[in-house]
């Protein structure tokens, strides 16, 4: 492989609108634009260094590192391939979409490859007090999914359980899509009845039905261009399934009283907690509307599954409940939350630092002031189960288990904060942190 970039190389590099770099498939980056120095290393040139030192502060590539790398996927493709990543930049780690595409000689063979880098406002890796915040693998990997959809203007449906955030989660679908400055409405669709449903929908005349004392416009009308959001789908009365169907199937309605037809221009995302799958076997969904509806679904984790967020979040979360007042989580409390199970999921992490905030005199939120947790987890079951009589009993587990059961352990008994823990265990604290998220079922 080429070390030489070609001439005509660079200035297609120099052109690109956005960071790039040339790579050889030893990790070794060849050349950068000034896009790429400018925004991502103060104007410092990064090459005869690799990417993922430059990018991650890593001493191993990225996928010797517990991550995926763009790279070594088109190495092995011979084709383009893009992910997303957390970049450890000047200011702060950010998230930044990672291409990668192969550059090939006149006899077809790759002469090395470029990564071109986009940053992403949609998603925070550092405390924010709006939007989405987490760094956790399934965080991820449900952030990739949506920057795969956010630009093709197909029906995404939005499945988890209640408090994952799946309003946050549509709000940035819109903000990353190409309907971003037009409207994003939002349709509640609990406990709509049919008359209410079509008005709130599709508008109504003056004189349609009693209590109609004026023309009103519905949300189709008002959302024109932009994203339509309809949240808990599952709710919808079988009765109005059938409309609803008829609007996406024709991209028409008429409002209440009005026999004119009138032309929808929207992008449908939607929600639910509810198995729609069930409902469908029990006659209760509509199998064509489910088809319509989901054409792209992302599966939204729960809390539990995040537990390397919770601290994130948290902090997070305080900046936004409270901006002026500097409140921050001691190393116990945080503990004690990464040990919850989370059954409200993220309304109720919010629900305990707004009562743990008002039980606080100080600015720091100890294990004391999250009175139920700390009952419920004076000694944690994984604790108590992290040394069951393995040899005593005869039975033997693999080094692998040993590992997550002392991990777990050690979690709930050593008394440091998870930088003194990593430095006791002879790992990075990344590498910590990484273990950390793999004990998350």
């Amino acid at each position: 492989m080429s070390q030489f970039p070609r001439a005509k190389d660079l200035d297609e590099l120099e052109r690109q609108t956005d960071p790039a770099t040339l790579l050889d498939k030893e990790y070794r980056i060849l050349a950068t634009n000034a896009l790429y120095r400018d925004v991502f290393h103060r104007g410092r040139e990064m090459a005869g260094g690799t990417c993922y030192e430059a990018s991650h502060g890593f001493d191993l590539p990225c996928d010797q590192s517990g991550e995926c790398c763009p790279l070594k996927s088109s190495i092995h493709s011979g084709a383009l391939e893009h992910m997303l990543h957390i970049h450890h930049l000047p200011g702060g780690k950010e998230y930044v979409i990672v291409e990668v595409s192969p550059i090939r000689d006149q006899q077809g063979e790759i002469i090395y490859y470029k990564e071109t880098l986009r940053q992403t406002l949609i998603a925070s890796a550092e405390p924010k007090a709006s939007g989405l915040v987490g760094v956790s693998p399934k965080f991820i990997h449900m952030l990739d999914e949506v920057h795969k959809v956010a630009r093709a203007s197909v029906p995404v449906l939005l499945l988890g359980e209640s408090g994952t955030g799946k309003e946050l989660i549509a709000r940035a679908l819109h903000d990353a899509s190409d309907r971003a400055d037009q409207p994003f409405v939002t349709v509640e669709c609990s406990g709509l009845s049919e008359t209410l449903f079509e008005s709130e929908l599709f508008g109504h005349c003056k004189g349609a039905f009693t209590g109609a004392l004026s023309d009103k416009e519905g949300l189709v009308e008002i959302v024109r261009g932009g994203t339509l959001f309809m949240d808990e789908i599952g709710d919808v009365p079988l009765s109005l399934q059938v409309k609803l169907l008829r609007l996406l199937e024709s991209h028409t309605y008429r409002k209440v009283g009005e026999t004119k037809t009138r032309k929808a221009n929207f992008r449908l995302l939607c929600a639910t907690n509810c198995d729609l799958d069930a409902m469908m076997n029990q006659g209760r969904f509509r199998k064509d509307l489910y088809f319509r509806i989901s054409t792209y679904p992302i599966h939204l984790p729960p809390l539990r599954d995040r537990t390397q967020d919770i601290g994130l979040l948290a902090r997070s979360i305080l900046l936004r409940i409270a901006p002026d007042q500097d409140i921050a989580l001691s190393d116990e409390a945080e503990k004690l939350l990464t040990f919850h199970p989370f059954p409200g999921n993220i309304r109720e992490l919010v629900n305990l630092l707004e009562r743990a905030r008002i039980k606080s005199n100080g600015q720091t939120l100890a294990p004391i002031h999250f009175p139920g947790l700390a009952e419920q987890q004076a000694i944690h079951p994984a604790a108590e189960e992290a040394f069951p009589s393995w040899f005593s009993s005869g039975g033997a587990v693999s080094f692998k288990e040993m590992e997550k059961r002392y991990l777990q352990y050690l979690l709930a008994k050593f008394p440091g904060s998870r930088r003194e823990l990593a430095d006791q265990l002879g790992v990075s604290e990344r590498t910590l942190t990484r273990k950390i998220a793999s004990l998350s079922p």
